[in-house]
């Protein structure tokens, strides 16, 4: 799948996509939006008010993919504490900033996702099943975000977590099981940074 984004003028960026690659790119989006969820108070919030003011959760997600899109905001790889006193701050302060940003976080991711999908569904395919996928640069970014969480919830099923990982992708046989999200990960990986590079000044 050679897509690539490529800048145009106004700050944009375009791609050129086939009927497999925009099938592909639409079933993940949705995934994730079904993964992310509706939010704590579902579609149709009664009080809206309130909605902004709810607290979010306090402990990370027990789904190792939500655990990669939502985590710990304290204490990362390498950073564990070596005294008990010290990561029972760590994991209080963790709660506290899950529960104040966790909600707005959530929101966002959906509305990449979203934005991602009401795009693909607005394109029209040419007689070889092409399309050429538009964004503007606020878009860009919103897809920017999608494509990166998308790769992100990948990599936590695929148990990639560090440079080393993704090396043994690449040398993964035809016949392996995961191959088809390894090529789908890398991919988008491409994407990925082809858009970043149109929206570099």
């Amino acid at each position: 799948m050679p897509g690539h984004f490529e800048p145009t003028p106004g700050g944009g960026a375009a791609v050129t996509l086939d009927e497999v690659e925009i099938s592909i790119i639409r079933s993940l989006a949705v995934q994730l939006l079904e993964l992310v969820g509706p939010g704590p108070g579902g579609d149709a919030p009664a009080d809206p008010l309130a909605e902004l003011f709810a607290d979010g959760p306090t402990e990370p997600p027990a789904d190792p993919v939500l655990r990669r899109l939502f985590p710990d905001a304290y204490g990362g790889p390498g950073e564990a504490p070596t005294k008990p006193e010290e990561a029972a701050e760590l994991t209080e302060r963790s709660s506290e900033f899950r529960r104040f940003t966790e909600n707005d976080l959530r929101a966002r991711k959906r509305e990449d996702a979203l934005a991602v999908i009401r795009a693909l569904d607005g394109l029209t395919t040419d007689s070889n099943g092409g399309a050429v996928l538009r964004l503007a640069a606020d878009d860009s970014r919103r897809w920017l975000g999608s494509l990166n969480d998308l790769r992100l919830a990948i990599a936590a099923r695929l148990e990639i977590s560090d440079e080393d990982d993704a090396d043994l992708l690449y040398r993964l046989s035809d016949e392996d099981p995961r191959k088809p999200m390894v090529m789908a990960y890398l991919w988008l990986g491409g994407l990925q940074e082809t858009l970043v590079t149109t929206l570099m000044p």
